[in-house]
């Protein structure tokens, strides 16, 4: 099992953002800012999850797991609290969430379900979160210098989503998930994760003025595509998922424990509660 810290990150959220705070880049400050806007809901879905997941285990099999979900969900609680903060200025930017919203009604469509079915998209967003992750870890140049403060956010968060990529998916494998529906959620995953980062980038850019520029596009192209470029870099760690055999823990992340060895002046452990 994994031993989860639980950090209060030592940054100021209350001073504003700058408009295109990521390098002074539209294309990088719309997509980044559409993540931020769906991680409140998507972490609060992820913790109810696993809390479900964990009470669904039988008793005997609860004591492996207990440190474990309470370390995932405090992370994951301050992950949503500080995102909520950051959202807050993009809403005085006047870019508006659409995405949260979809996923509410989207997420009212499992009440009743199988535990082991919200653990099991739980799983699959956390390997999209992981993979991102780890890529934002090992291209921490591209969140750019203007703020430092916010790169610092992005970078402690993404270590943390590496620490703790395992916990839904064993939780899983502990509930005697299928290996199918695995399989199934994480496609159905897939393609609404893309459709609404798409969705909610597009809007982003729209709202801010930027949508039909050359250079967002340029950009954006670069961005995704290129030598470093996001979709480049993740495929094929993205694909793994779809193996029987997989297990989050064959991607090994070291720059995540690097950044967190490295900037203990950044962030204070706390206490977690399940």
């Amino acid at each position: 099992m994994t031993d989860l810290v639980v950090r209060r990150l030592l940054i100021d959220m209350d001073a504003p953002i700058a408009r295109h705070w990521c390098g002074g880049d539209p294309f990088r400050t719309a997509l980044f800012n559409a993540l931020s806007m769906s991680f409140p809901v998507g972490e609060q879905f992820f913790i109810d999850a696993v809390r479900s997941g964990f009470q669904a285990l039988p008793a005997e099999k609860q004591d492996r797991f207990r440190a474990e979900v309470q370390g995932f969900v405090g992370q994951e609680a301050t992950h949503r609290r500080l995102h909520s903060l950051f959202n807050a200025h993009l809403a005085k930017q006047g870019l508006v969430n659409d995405w949260a919203g979809r996923a509410q009604r989207r997420l009212k469509l499992l009440d009743g379900m199988d535990p082991r079915h919200p653990v099991a998209i739980t799983a699959a967003n956390e390997h999209f979160t992981a993979i991102l992750a780890d890529w934002i870890l090992r291209n921490p140049d591209l969140l750019g210098s203007d703020d430092p403060r916010l790169a610092t956010l992005w970078l402690w968060h993404s270590a943390e989503e590496s620490e703790h990529k395992s916990t839904a998916y064993d939780l899983y494998r502990a509930l005697d998930g299928s290996q199918a529906w695995r399989i199934t959620w994480f496609r159905r995953v897939t393609l609404i994760f893309l459709g609404d980062t798409l969705r909610q980038t597009l809007n982003n850019l729209r709202r801010d003025g930027t949508l039909w520029q050359w250079r967002t596009w340029k950009s954006g192209a670069s961005f995704l595509f290129g030598r470093r470029g996001l979709v480049r870099q993740t495929w094929r760690p993205w694909r793994q998922y779809l193996r029987r055999d997989f297990h989050p823990s064959q991607q090994e992340t070291p720059q995540a424990q690097r950044w967190l060895a490295e900037h203990r002046d950044q962030y204070t452990p706390v206490g977690a509660s399940a």
